[in-house]
């Protein structure tokens, strides 16, 4: 039962059961279903009501589709609710937002429509990923991720608390990575905090194969069995391991059993929470499910619903007057995703679709409509012929590519078509070639199939779109003397010619690259001919920027910064139509173009939305979820955590950036008028008026931040607590009223004192349309508890919870619990405690601290303004987890309060100090 397939137990009358399906904007991997918007464009939508339709119609859609195949599982794994901190991590198009409370309402909202309104069964069993503090892709296994006190309790936590808060969480799936040197599928918050907030027995849902990771990629413990039984202590109740094949997490169990590692009240606490769950499903229920009768797929309601959410995901960046586009308009429609509707890992296959092109040449507003896809035209020769596509009959080219694969990451790649040949020139066939930046190249035959490589390693012109695990269909060109040899990505091997076909392996044969057409010929022709001219332009989501591969880069890439310039230089009336994942550094097109819009990959809808914005038919009402940074110098690295150091997200940005969290404008304008806002009974209400003052129709998204005056303690530039989106006639004033709790909102996390605090004094409230456009303010006056100095004295210090830190970083003072800080052997590192009360006078230190590599390392102890200064020689005491005491005496022993400074050098991690 703690395998995630779990077998029939057929003498209690048990079926099977399995956790996990996929959900996050649609039914994923069990073929055709409805597709919404990703997750990151839902985000967008800035609309909780909306979230919640939407995880009502994928859960009618998961039933019904249940109904027909038993393979689709009640227990989803979805959604995504990780913080976007940073726009590089190539999961971005799984989550909701940078702000913790945004994401946290979105996420509240999904998980509500999935769970259902039944007092007592459940619809689904949605299960949020990924726990905890989970923004990269590099090293995803293996690196820990540096999580100081601040930034777990007011950015990571939040996110999670509130859905799981609200009722319709029914558990959590723990990330891959380390947090604090600690593996998260051992994480004590498990117990310390998540299985707080709520009294519904939650479920703890491995990732795939992470069990496994503990003893292994992470070394973390010596055995599988240890490594199981201390996930399973630590309150992980199935595994995800091994595929279908539940035996060797069963082994491994049963072993740490009879070693004494686990107990059976401890097999029996997870197996009562899975239990728990699929009796909240009725799968023991005898007679018909109340959620028979509602279960419905692919339904008018269905398709209406994943439209209006396209169209609610597009956010206007930039408008001078260019768009919406006059009834009667000629139109050029350019670039890479002109014509194409991407999916990504975790989308269904379509049941349906539209393309921008596809949109626009529907509407009867546009006069005509030409289209070039800018990418270039080329045939390829290899010493031996000119490279051909053979015939290939009656076999579908879609066949197997929608297929419903109960774990697409299996799926080899199709056999059934010949592979490529060589030939003589006549018979050379003409590629499309798109380079997707990086030096990563898609080639298209004309046929639109995309060049694949098959476990059999011969290449063939076989996939209906770039996608799988191992992505197949993406190559690069590598120089060799006068021309190039072409390397398989996803094998590494390099194309060759084996009996007259093409096959990858260790040695390639060399080609040259013959032009047919120039793509940005091709646009110059299209843009001259037209009035407006759309750039469709962004990222395919299996290409530079997927699961276990971040981007390098915010830029576009190079070919498609060819394309808007190309398309621009022609016709001066041209737009950027920025479709994609994540955010982009596009500061020049900001400068150049008269208009720029983005929609992340809109699902089956996507084309018929955009061209509805585009035309007027619906103004565009989307806000950005996350900043969009103006170069690459503004990004934190991207394993760097602590956003108030870093001084990263909207939270604390101190630069400019290219468009704000919350920006998005209108075919319309927005007035505010009327803030007021005040505390009573712990509740922060304010009400604002917002009034259409334009000429058409259209959606607000009143947004409420709050700024400390004069903070004791570094706080955000302004955060936000409340939102809204509104549709309001032209004229039309609505008053909008936010209630949330006053803790909640006001307040921090007090290292000091290791405490949510309000700290009294000023603030400012404002409301407005994005977090840089504030349209109304009020000042607002708290009572509370100013934060004291640290009782370093009486309490102690844990040297966890510093102030400001430089080269350090935060490790596990045990395998299941605590904090301690560490310094590497390169440089020293760097320590502040600030205010900290020493009473009547210190006069000696304790310090608790390890070594594991042989000699010593020191820690050195100073107070700032006294004659106090120490140096405490730490020995080697063989292990990160043998701790040991080190005393010394303190000169001058300082009184009262004083700010602390530790210097740690050496290789050496320090877990408390004691004063005496």
């Amino acid at each position: 039962m703690l395998h995630q397939h779990a077998p029939a137990v057929e003498r209690l009358g048990m079926p099977a059961f399995r956790t996990g399906q996929e959900a996050l904007h649609g039914v994923a991997w069990m073929g055709r279903a409805t597709v919404f918007p990703q997750a990151v464009g839902l985000g967008a939508t800035w609309n909780d009501a909306l979230l919640r339709r939407v995880g009502e119609a994928v859960g009618r859609e998961v039933r019904a589709m249940r109904a027909a195949d038993p393979r689709v599982g009640l227990n989803v794994w979805a959604p995504t609710i990780n913080p976007l901190r940073h726009p590089l991590w190539s999961r971005n198009e799984e989550g909701y937002a940078e702000d913790p409370r945004l994401t946290a309402a979105l996420a509240t909202a999904y998980t509500r429509g999935l769970r259902g309104d039944h007092p007592e069964r459940w619809r689904t069993a949605p299960v949020l990923k990924h726990w905890l503090a989970h923004n990269h892709e590099r090293d995803r296994d293996t690196a820990s991720t540096s999580l100081r006190p601040r930034v777990l309790h007011e950015y990571e936590l939040p996110a999670f608390r509130g859905p799981v808060r609200a009722g319709g969480v029914a558990g959590v799936m723990p990330a891959y990575n380390l947090v604090n040197g600690r593996p998260n599928h051992l994480s004590p918050l498990l117990a310390s905090a998540l299985r707080t907030w709520t009294d519904l027995p939650l479920v703890v849902c491995s990732d795939a194969y992470a069990p496994s990771n503990i003893a292994g990629s992470q070394g973390y413990l010596p055995d599988h069995e240890q490594g199981l039984a201390a996930a399973l202590t630590a309150g992980v109740d199935s595994f995800t391991d091994h595929g279908t094949d539940a035996a060797p997490t069963v082994a491994r169990l049963t072993a740490a059993l009879g070693r004494g590692l686990i107990t059976r009240a401890d097999i029996d606490a997870a197996a009562a929470r899975l239990l728990a769950l699929r009796i909240r499903l009725g799968a023991f229920d005898p007679g018909p499910d109340p959620f028979d009768d509602e279960a419905a797929f692919d339904t008018p309601e269905h398709r209406a619903l994943a439209l209006t959410a396209a169209e609610q995901a597009v956010v206007l960046l930039k408008n001078e007057g260019l768009l919406p586009l006059r009834p009667g308009t000629r139109v050029a429609v350019v670039g890479p995703l002109a014509d194409e509707v991407k999916l990504d890992w975790y989308s269904g296959a379509l049941l349906r679709r539209t393309t921008p092109l596809a949109g626009l040449r529907a509407h009867r507003g546009v006069a005509s409509v030409e289209f070039a896809e800018g990418a270039d035209v080329v045939r390829l020769r290899m010493a031996s012929g000119w490279v051909t596509v053979p015939e290939a009959g009656d076999q579908d080219a879609g066949a197997g590519g929608q297929a419903a694969a109960f774990d697409p990451a299996l799926l080899g790649g199709r056999t059934d078509l010949p592979p490529l040949t060589v030939g003589r020139a006549s018979g050379a066939t003409s590629f499309t070639l798109t380079d997707w930046g990086d030096g990563v190249l898609t080639l298209r035959a004309p046929d639109g199939r995309y060049l694949s490589v098959a476990d059999d390693a011969r290449v063939r012109a076989s996939a209906e779109a770039p996608g799988g695990w191992v992505v197949r269909e993406t190559f690069t060109l590598e120089p060799h003397g006068d021309a190039h040899v072409l390397r398989h990505r996803g094998s590494g091997g390099l194309v060759g010619v084996a009996e007259g076909e093409l096959t990858v392996g260790e040695r390639g044969e060399p080609l040259h690259v013959e032009t047919v057409e120039r793509g940005e010929d091709a646009v110059r022709a299209a843009a001259g001919a037209a009035d407006v001219v759309l750039v469709v332009a962004g990222n395919d989501p299996h290409i530079n920027g997927r699961e276990t591969e971040d981007r390098s880069t915010l830029a576009l890439p190079p070919r498609q910064e060819a394309l808007w310039r190309a398309a621009h230089a022609a016709n001066p009336r041209t737009a950027l139509v920025l479709v994609s994942s994540y955010p982009y550094a596009v500061p020049e097109a900001d400068a150049a173009l008269p208009a720029l819009l983005w929609t992340a990959h809109g699902g089956q809808a996507a084309g018929e939305a955009l061209a509805r914005v585009l035309c007027g038919d619906v103004s565009p009402g989307g806000r950005l979820p996350q900043t969009w940074y103006a170069r690459d110098e503004d990004l934190p690295e991207l394993l760097d955590y602590d956003l108030i150091t870093a001084r990263a997200t909207y939270l604390y940005h101190d630069g400019a950036p290219l468009y704000p969290f919350g920006h998005g404008l209108s075919y319309t304008t927005f007035g505010y008028a009327g803030l007021a806002a005040e505390v009573v009974d712990g509740t922060l209400t304010a009400t604002v008026t917002v009034t259409n003052t334009g000429a058409v129709a259209g959606d607000e998204v009143a947004q409420l931040y709050l700024s400390a005056v004069a903070p004791s303690v570094p706080r955000p530039h302004r955060w936000l607590i409340g939102h809204r989106r509104i549709h309001l006639a032209p004229g039309e004033s609505r008053e909008v009223t936010f209630a949330v709790p006053a803790d909640e909102a006001l307040g921090f996390w007090d290292v000091a004192h290791g405490r949510w605090c309000v700290e009294p004094g000023a603030y400012t409230v404002a409301a407005g349309a994005s977090s840089r456009d504030p349209r109304a303010t009020a000042e607002l006056t708290v009572d509370g508890e100013r934060p004291g100095p640290r009782p370093v004295s009486t309490a102690g210090l844990a040297a966890a919870d510093w102030d400001e830190s430089e080269g350090t970083e935060l490790v596990d003072t045990t395998r299941v619990s605590g904090d301690a800080v560490a310094a590497g052997p390169d440089a020293p590192g760097e320590l502040l405690f600030r205010r900290c009360d020493f009473g009547a006078g210190a006069r000696e230190v304790r310090l608790r601290a390890a070594r594991a590599e042989p000699g010593s390392a020191t820690v050195e102890l100073r107070v700032p303004g006294t004659g106090c200064r120490v140096t405490l020689r730490v020995p080697s005491t063989g292990d990160r987890y043998a701790w040991t005491t080190v005393t010394a005496e303190l000169p001058e022993p300082p009184t009262g309060v004083h700010d602390l400074r530790l210097t740690l050098r050496g290789q050496v991690r320090v877990d408390r100090l004691h004063f005496n």
